[in-house]
Order: structure tokens, then sequence, then C-alpha cells
């Protein structure tokens, strides 16, 4: 993948330059430039259950989505893995139009420790694809809009 490789050089450079930078190997995207598009972060709902994780499932299908249907692409779905401890995104799977563009939002609440509350108490702009992402946050709390 382009985007672990352009970390990892990055890393080398910061580290001849006497700075410390390291790569975090668990929140690389996986990205699948497909017709569907697939991308993911993290954790399978099956490897959660397999680490000891009691997980919430939140999954948002494309055809609910209204900018889906306005670009003419329905297919496919955001399916999140959320720790129901701690809040805390442990995966994100997305298969559907642009999802390789909407797993930058996943990627950055990993990296930063943004909850899945969070998530829901974020404003999406309407219509967007990105409202998948809320939505599916707010499905694994049963508090779905369009769902």
């Amino acid at each position: 993948m382009a985007h672990k490789a352009s970390a990892e050089g990055l890393a080398v450079a910061e580290g001849l330059a006497g700075h410390h930078k390291k790569v975090d190997y668990f929140n690389i995207p996986g990205c699948t430039y497909s017709n569907p598009q697939v991308a993911s972060i993290g954790m399978t709902e099956h490897k959660a259950k397999e680490m000891g994780y009691d997980s919430l499932i939140g999954k948002f299908p494309f055809t609910a989505c209204g900018k889906a249907h306005a670009i003419g692409d329905a297919r496919g779905f955001v399916k999140l893995v959320i720790d129901s401890k701690t809040d805390l995104l442990l995966g994100a799977h997305l298969i559907g139009p642009d999802v390789t563009e909407l797993i930058g939002e996943l990627c950055l609440a990993r990296a930063n420790g943004i909850t899945a509350r969070q998530i829901i108490n974020t404003i999406h702009s309407h219509p967007t694809l990105s409202e998948a992402v809320f939505e599916a946050a707010a499905q694994a709390y049963n508090e779905a809009v369009n769902c």
C-alpha cells in the first residue's frame, strides 16, 4: 500500500533528522479501488470476539442513504465494531461508493481515541455519503435515524 510505504518513508526521514516518529501499524487503512470500493481499518467483528472484546456492531446500508441514490450507486454498507466498555472504535469495514474517501474519518477517530458517541454527536452534513458513518455508529446504540 502506497500510503503505508509513505508513512514508513517519512518515519525514516524523521529518524535520520533526529526526530522520533513511529508508524502506527494498527491504524493503517486497507483500500481496494474496485467497483464497488472496499475499505477497512482495525479488527473484524470475529477478531474482536476472539480477542475477548464485548463489542457493539453498527451497520448502515447505502440503500438508506439519499446521497448514494443521488449518485446512482446505493450498493454496500458501513459496519463499525465498537468496544462496549470504552465506546472506542475497534474496527470499520466499508463497501460501496467512495468508501476509500470515507475511511479517513474512521482512521482519525481510531488514531485520536474518538468514541462512537462522539461520532454520533458530530453533525454530518446532509445529503452526504459520510452520513452512513454517523448512522452506523448510531445504529450500534439503536439510535439510527434512517435505518
